[in-house]
């Protein structure tokens, strides 16, 4: 049986404002010119893997979609490539958002490849049908590595969120 993720610290409620800048900025990042480096991480399905997962009822398929024609757009890729993985992942991710919350970060990595792995066969299964070529086996190295990132990210997207441990010395609880 895996082990279960308990944390005494309370969260503060996430801020939307938080939220949509963390998502711009991961389409920022996914801007990045890196030529043929193929395991580079997909920071827009990470961001919004996160957040469906943390914020299922605030952050869901529409996001997904939103976010996918964006990448599309600013990408150049096939057109609604991204959206129709992203709707995918939102929708994947939703559904799996209240098991997932019961393991540690690092357990949650683990689950979160196989569902990075369907982003990228889908969108590779997309861009085949609209005539591409097949990149070859390491176009899925970057589902791994954007399950790598799943650690670093989901401590940082719940920094803003975490209430200080205030002691006080005349209060016995």
């Amino acid at each position: 049986m895996l082990p279960t993720h308990r944390s005494g610290r309370l969260l503060l409620p996430v801020s939307m404002v938080f939220v949509w800048f963390s998502m711009v900025l991961a389409v920022i990042l996914s801007c990045i010119p890196v030529g043929r480096f193929l395991a580079m991480p997909d920071f827009v399905a990470l961001v919004l893997a996160f957040w469906c997962v943390r914020e299922p009822h605030r952050i869901g398929m529409g996001a997904g979609f939103i976010l996918g024609l964006t990448v599309d757009v600013v990408i150049g890729s096939v057109m609604g490539q991204h959206a129709t993985a992203y709707v995918l992942l939102a929708w994947a991710a939703i559904a799996n958002a209240r098991r997932l919350l019961w393991f540690s970060p690092a357990v949650q990595s683990l689950y979160m490849v196989p569902m990075f792995f369907m982003v990228q066969l889908v969108m590779l299964l997309l861009r085949m049908a609209s005539g591409g070529r097949f990149p070859g086996w390491e176009y899925f190295f970057t589902c791994f590595t954007t399950a790598v990132l799943w650690l670093p990210v989901y401590y940082l997207l719940l920094l803003p969120q975490m209430r200080p441990i205030d002691r006080d010395e005349n209060r016995p609880l």
